[in-house]
């Protein structure tokens, strides 16, 4: 049964369009890569998931109920959304900041309670970035601050989760790391995802479905092994990759050609 349905969702700025008539659902515990081109509405789509957006047209249904008719507070305890990286000063600690994560299931007057400590805590850890909680937010590496963002979104512990590239600024480590981190809590607490990233390969080697827009369209909704075929890709990216057999997995993946080859 689908935890999240968009139907007929269309969105304007300034009278430009930017998303128009989008339709899909998202179940529990699925994991969902949504992948584009520069400027397809990507973002866009994620912030009125997120009701960072109200203004749109069509309907977003939160176990069939209407997504405007929640409040943000109500909404932030069904939706956690960590937005692409802003290099905003963050004058707290990463304990404070990640425990800020909680706003949505208690009091802004009363203290932590015992379940707000323990979730800090679990995300602290399974993001590792506890070893570093009591230092400020604004003193760490562009990994490090990211990997603290993730936690906080982590702390909400939401059934949705809303992710807008989320491993920008990792390593590869790290990147790795999250990925299974993310996989993880996809398949062993059912929390749906869904991921903008321009990782095509991510996408495919995570992913249970790859959802593509263009030019605020949905162009593909689909499993992943059909999504990497040459013609797809080029349908969405307008280039023409060059594809070979992930060695683990049964997928094709992308590879760079070499200068002036030919794919």
């Amino acid at each position: 049964m689908a935890i999240l349905a968009v139907r007929g969702l269309s969105f304007a700025i300034a009278g430009q369009t930017i998303l128009e008539n989008i339709t899909f659902e998202l179940d529990r515990g699925e994991f969902v890569s949504l992948v584009g081109p520069n400027g397809a509405g990507k973002t866009t789509l994620l912030r009125c998931l997120a009701l960072v957006y109200r203004n749109w047209q069509g309907e977003i249904l939160w176990h069939d109920r209407a997504a405007k008719r929640a409040s943000q507070r109500e909404w932030a305890r069904f939706v956690a959304y960590l937005p692409q990286e802003e290099r905003v000063d963050i004058p707290y600690t990463v304990e404070d900041f990640v425990l800020m994560g909680r706003y949505p299931h208690g009091s802004p007057f009363s203290p932590p309670s015992p379940r707000d400590i323990e979730a800090v805590r679990e995300a602290l850890e399974l993001t590792n970035t506890w070893n570093f909680r009591h230092r400020l937010v604004r003193t760490l590496s562009g990994g490090e601050r990211q990997r603290v963002m993730l936690a906080a979104v982590l702390a909400q512990q939401t059934p949705v989760l809303l992710l807008d590239e989320a491993t920008t600024f990792l390593d590869f480590r790290h990147r790795e790391e999250v990925q299974h981190l993310l996989e993880k809590i996809n398949t062993q607490r059912q929390v749906a995802i869904l991921a903008v990233t321009h990782d095509i390969n991510t996408a495919a080697l995570f992913s249970r479905r790859i959802l593509a827009l263009r030019e605020g369209h949905i162009v593909f909704d689909g499993p992943p092994p059909t999504f990497m075929q040459e013609s797809i890709l080029q349908e969405v990216f307008g280039f023409r990759p060059l594809l070979v057999d992930h060695p683990q997995a049964c997928i094709p993946v992308i590879v760079p050609t070499r200068s002036g080859g030919e794919p």
